[in-house]
């Protein structure tokens, strides 16, 4: 660690810790996944009380520059990696350009009667039997996603018989079918883990997700799948580039050059 700094009046302690930890941590005195002193040993280091302490270490937290370990300790987050998620591409090719390996655990596959919004994105009656097929999404091995997808019996079938923890629906399609995805309706909401999502993707209940809720169609703009992916907030963030037309002139918004997800690297 660099020179310990002497707290200066005038300014709260717990920004001036807070500014002196995250200068460690993007300055690699703290390679990825490496433990950061205790919270006692930061206090005594600054003299400050450990109410302090855990205020700086949460906003190191909030800005994904460190994670908690509940009876372990503070650990310094790995690097994010971009990644593009604007274009139509499946989870499998979104963990390649991540850098990291993919791979999935089936966790439910069955006939239900679809939930009023898959009905409606799907347009089906009410009433109609789907298939819900859940995944869980992991890069290099730890969780990133949980996927909740339903499917129109018809595309359902075209997958039976496929190993859908190691194959992804877009390749399936449209290897085996000649069926291509051709765009997508994407909803983007911050929401609180359930029950359900927190145990599969090893959170606590109440934990932060990013829900992506997305809509894949085919030819025709016949509906394929509608899908709910719910990402770990500690491992995703998104970047937004606009872009002005030539000039500087716009009459309906600055257009959508690049929409991007942005996943950290676990360690292996």
């Amino acid at each position: 660690m660099s020179d310990i700094p002497l707290l200066q009046s005038g300014r709260p302690r717990h920004e001036q810790l807070s500014d002196w930890l995250r200068e460690q941590v993007t300055s690699s005195h703290f390679a990825a996944h490496d433990q950061l002193p205790s919270e006692h040993d930061l206090g005594d280091l600054f003299s400050v009380s450990r109410i302090t302490v855990r205020r700086a270490l949460a906003t190191l937290e909030n800005e994904g520059l460190i994670y908690r370990r509940q009876g372990l300790g503070s650990f310094a987050a790995p690097p994010k990696l971009p990644q593009g998620l604007v274009r139509l591409t499946d989870f499998a090719q979104d963990m390649e350009r991540a850098g990291l390996a993919a791979s999935s655990r089936v966790l439910h596959h069955d006939p239900e009667i679809a939930p009023p919004a898959a009905a409606q994105a799907l347009g089906l009656d009410e009433g109609t039997t789907v298939v819900r097929l859940d995944r869980l999404r992991l890069g290099d091995g730890a969780p990133v996603a949980l996927d909740r997808t339903w499917l129109p019996l018809f595309y359902a079938q075209l997958l039976e018989g496929h190993d859908l923890a190691h194959e992804t629906i877009y390749r399936v399609l449209e290897r085996d079918y000649d069926i291509p995805v051709l765009r997508g309706h994407y909803r983007i909401e911050a929401i609180l883990a359930g029950p359900d999502e927190a145990k599969a993707l090893d959170i606590s209940e109440g934990a932060p997700l990013l829900l992506v809720e997305r809509t894949s169609l085919s030819a025709g703009d016949r509906a394929i799948y509608y899908q709910r992916r719910y990402y770990r907030a500690d491992r995703v963030a998104f970047d937004l580039e606009l872009a002005r037309e030539s000039g500087g002139k716009t009459t309906a918004g600055m257009p959508l050059r690049e929409f991007e997800p942005v996943f950290k690297k676990q360690g292996d």
